[in-house]
């Protein structure tokens, strides 16, 4: 199977094939890590930069009371991350939803990436769009209402799926259990039931189990 990280970046930069070989070169170091496992913990200091190859993984914060909140959903492709370096600790967790390949790729390996410039335009490129991504959740969070804050994520994520090449047509997959929605949303699992059944009520989607 193609790196989806070379599809990804594919869709912004011209990539020589000297750049793709490296790409695929500091992705030789893989583990299958367990669906509902941590990759790696709030405080901890890494020593590699994880990177998604397969499954996926989602940002959260653990609060005092136990609750949970969801910051981003990490699918095939997408860095865990990758400037841990420059800041020494993790301040989140990072866990996996189902199970998952992931990359462990030395700091070196990124450093000497970003001499090459094809590459390096390609994860500024990327980590703008985790940015915007991130504005748009505090939008939906903030202003809008369930039904638009649920419909604006399974548009997210059909597309970012359809850059890494995993959606067939209208249709992907999308493995999150009605909890995992509400964590990331800022709802009850109760009222994510409500949206999900108008939504399939209206047409406007057809779900069937994490599809």
């Amino acid at each position: 199977m193609k790196n989806p990280l070379l599809t990804k970046l594919e869709n912004i930069v011209d990539l020589a094939d000297d750049d793709m070989a490296a790409i695929d070169g500091m992705c030789t170091e893989t583990h299958d890590v367990p669906d509902r496992t941590d990759i790696i913990r709030d405080g901890e200091r890494p020593e590699h930069v994880h990177l998604i190859l397969d499954g996926w993984a989602f940002r959260y914060k653990l609060l005092e009371d136990g609750k949970r909140q969801i910051t981003a959903f990490l699918i095939p492709g997408d860095f865990c991350d990758m400037h841990v370096a420059i800041l020494g600790a993790m301040d989140h967790n990072i866990g996996t939803l189902t199970p998952t390949r992931v990359a462990y790729i030395p700091h070196s390996a990124i450093e000497a990436l970003l001499e090459r410039p094809r590459v390096a335009r390609g994860f500024w490129w990327a980590t703008l769009v985790d940015e915007a991504v991130l504005r748009a959740w505090l939008v939906n969070i903030g202003q809008r209402d369930a039904f638009r804050r649920i419909s604006h994520l399974i548009c997210e994520m059909h597309l970012r799926m359809e850059q890494v090449g995993l959606t067939d047509g209208n249709s992907f997959d999308l493995p999150l259990t009605q909890d995992e929605l509400a964590d990331a949303m800022g709802l009850t699992s109760v009222h994510v039931n409500r949206v999900l059944k108008r939504l399939n009520d209206e047409g406007l989607i057809v779900s069937k189990r994490s599809h």
